[in-house]
């Protein structure tokens, strides 16, 4: 049981750093604005393709309950390491596009991805 918490956890994990070193590189190479768009775009694709493979090799958890502990994960690695430790602020949570534009197209991506794979099977 613990093993199978540690696994969705991974790749909750795995979603996070892929966001994170988009945004981390978007900032390097453009403008903040820019970062902010590919970071928007490619949240739901990162998802997706994490999803697709924790779903096809370990799937211990439902398409809603996986998209629930990613987006939550992600939420709160944001609250916690991003905001509060790296930004010492909360102000990138008044930005949709920043953050909760991302935040729910992780759900959505999430939670469609295991839901086709579930009627595929």
């Amino acid at each position: 049981m613990a093993m199978r918490k540690g696994i969705v956890l991974l790749f909750a994990f795995a979603i996070w750093a892929l966001c994170g070193a988009t945004m981390g590189i978007g900032m390097e190479v453009t403008s903040l604005q820019n970062a902010l768009m590919i970071h928007a775009i490619a949240a739901p694709i990162i998802a997706a393709a994490i999803s697709y493979v924790y779903f096809n090799i370990f799937g211990h958890t439902a398409p809603l309950q996986t998209a629930v502990i990613f987006v939550a994960f992600v939420i709160l690695a944001d609250l916690f390491v991003v905001a509060l430790l790296v930004n010492k602020s909360l102000e990138m949570f008044g930005s949709f596009l920043g953050t909760w534009m991302p935040f729910i197209s992780i759900f959505v991506a999430t939670y469609l991805t295991g839901a086709y794979l579930g009627r595929r099977a």
